[in-house]
């Protein structure tokens, strides 16, 4: 496993942008699938954008427009940037790696380690 470490997260207004980052402790390169989600209280953790290690990439229709996911892989490091920001885009956001994965996907249960989240807060 990998161990991840998120930053980025914040309070903004409606309409404003974010970026978030994710390091990797490990080697993340071209043999990991990469991924964001997103959890609100009473809520299962949903899928927002996910990369493959082809950089392929896959975006919840949530998101579509407004979110983009990029990886540095000699960086070790996992992007999302978030633009156009909805009151409904709050929500912890954890990064996840899937050690096996070869497509980008969005579920959860692949995905073998996580970070430890952080708060993503839009107020209107």
């Amino acid at each position: 496993q990998v161990r991840l470490v998120e930053s980025g997260g914040g309070s903004v207004q409606a309409g404003g942008s974010l970026r978030l980052s994710c390091a990797a402790s490990g080697y993340m390169g071209a043999y990991y699938t990469m991924a964001w989600f997103r959890q609100t209280p009473g809520r299962e953790r949903e899928g927002v954008a996910a990369i493959d290690r082809y950089s392929t990439t896959n975006y919840a229709d949530s998101v579509k427009g407004r979110f983009t996911i990029s990886k540095d892989n000699a960086e070790n490091t996992l992007y999302l940037q978030m633009n156009s920001l909805k009151p409904a885009d709050t929500a912890i956001y954890y990064c996840a790696a899937d050690g096996s994965g070869v497509v980008a996907h969005l579920v959860a249960a692949f995905y073998n380690s996580w970070g430890q989240g952080t708060q993503v807060t839009v107020s209107s």
